[in-house]
């Protein structure tokens, strides 16, 4: 056996869990048959147009692979391939990875469950910023939980994000990528040193270089992967990417600068947008946490959840699957990635994008003022 089927084994902890109180039986009642195997066409389906703006995959609809890499605890390889599984049987077809998860251990184990299925039945991404090397002493670090056996550094030059992407095929077992995002490279990363600088470093290096690699057809199409809206519009003035992975400022609690922004620059552009952490990392499931560094919930963030939840209860809905619906909604989203602890997480999931929601629960929160009254909230492409 190869290295890639011998990962590190780690008891399976408690994964992120929804508040019983948050959530009503709609979304668990259209998923009864847990097992059962459904086709990608029942989810939510991107225009064929070629107009539409930017790449796009078949199905707005995708898997993050942060908790592929253990975060926040550990978590079994048995309990990840479980969970790709689940993914896979719930016709979910686009996966998204990097480096960054677990220090190569997302992306490695996403390679093992990947490896024998024919490479256009899927779409997957990954990204580029940070180098690793072996490093015997590294364990747990920052939110990345377990022996990691490797450390990482930053390099957004053309030959860095060269090596990055060269990196990643090999830990994947893939000859190619659709979507690689330029990671992390925003004012809101402490762990970044001079911000300015690097994205300057970036402009000049990294976004020629995918812009290469994507005329080569080494990838299909590449942008910014951040929390903030600033290194995504810079990346728009500068260069000309074509989709970007916008995580934390999308979501049910805060969305106005993504659409008053971030949105009708993407839709002049011709630049799609990726959303990601679309459950705020488990907040909109029903975890006492807002995203991922263990920041104080922000004032009258509960308050604002349990009102959406009471809602959606007197709709025939819950939260997670308004959450997922919500920033899947909009014409230049051209898919939305939460992640999943395990098979139950991720059946859960998929059972809510193919919900149904009625009208009048959007109208609903748009006259409590609880979303703004100019998104999008018809998911209007199903196959």
């Amino acid at each position: 056996m190869t290295s890639r089927r011998h990962f590190l084994r780690t008891a399976a902890f408690g994964g992120l869990a929804g508040a019983a109180s948050l959530l009503a039986p709609r979304a668990f009642a259209a998923d009864k048959a847990v097992h059962a195997t459904h086709s990608p066409d029942a989810m939510p389906a991107n225009p064929g147009d070629v107009s539409a703006p930017g790449y796009r995959p078949p199905h707005k609809y995708g898997a993050g692979g942060t908790q592929a890499g253990n975060m926040f605890v550990e978590t079994s390889d048995e309990t990840v391939e479980a969970m790709m599984q689940a993914h896979w049987d719930a016709g979910v077809r686009y996966f998204d990875t990097s480096p960054w998860y677990g220090l190569g251990l997302s992306e490695r184990r996403m390679g093992h469950f990947l490896d024998g299925k024919q490479r256009d039945d899927y779409v997957l991404s990954s990204k580029v910023g940070r180098l690793l090397t072996p490093d015997a002493s590294m364990d747990s670090h920052g939110i990345w939980a377990g022996d990691l056996n490797f450390n990482y550094r930053y390099d957004y030059t053309a030959a860095g994000v060269r090596r990055s992407v060269e990196d990643s095929l090999q830990r994947l077992g893939v000859p190619s990528l659709d979507m690689v995002f330029i990671h992390d490279l925003a004012p809101s990363n402490d762990d970044l040193d001079d911000y300015d600088a690097q994205l300057k470093t970036a402009i000049d290096g990294a976004m020629p270089e995918l812009t290469k690699m994507r005329e080569e057809g080494l990838i299909k199409a590449w942008g910014m992967g951040v929390n903030d809206i600033e290194p995504a519009l810079a990346a728009l003035d500068n260069a000309e990417p074509n989709v970007l992975l916008q995580a934390t400022r999308y979501t049910l609690m805060n969305h106005d600068d993504a659409l008053e922004r971030l949105f009708p620059k993407c839709e002049a552009q011709g630049c799609s947008v990726v959303i990601g952490a679309p459950l705020g990392a488990g907040f909109l499931a029903g975890k006492d946490r807002w995203l991922y560094s263990g920041d104080a919930i922000p004032d009258g963030y509960r308050e604002k959840r349990a009102r959406i939840s009471e809602i959606a209860s007197v709709h025939g809905t819950d939260l997670r699957t308004a959450a997922l619906q919500f920033t899947a909604a909009p014409s230049i989203v051209s898919a939305t990635i939460p992640g999943a602890r395990d098979a139950r997480q991720a059946r859960e999931n998929a059972a809510s994008m193919r919900a149904s929601i009625a009208p009048a629960f959007w109208q609903a929160l748009k006259r409590e003022g609880l979303i703004n009254a100019d998104a999008p909230t018809e998911l209007t492409q199903k196959a």
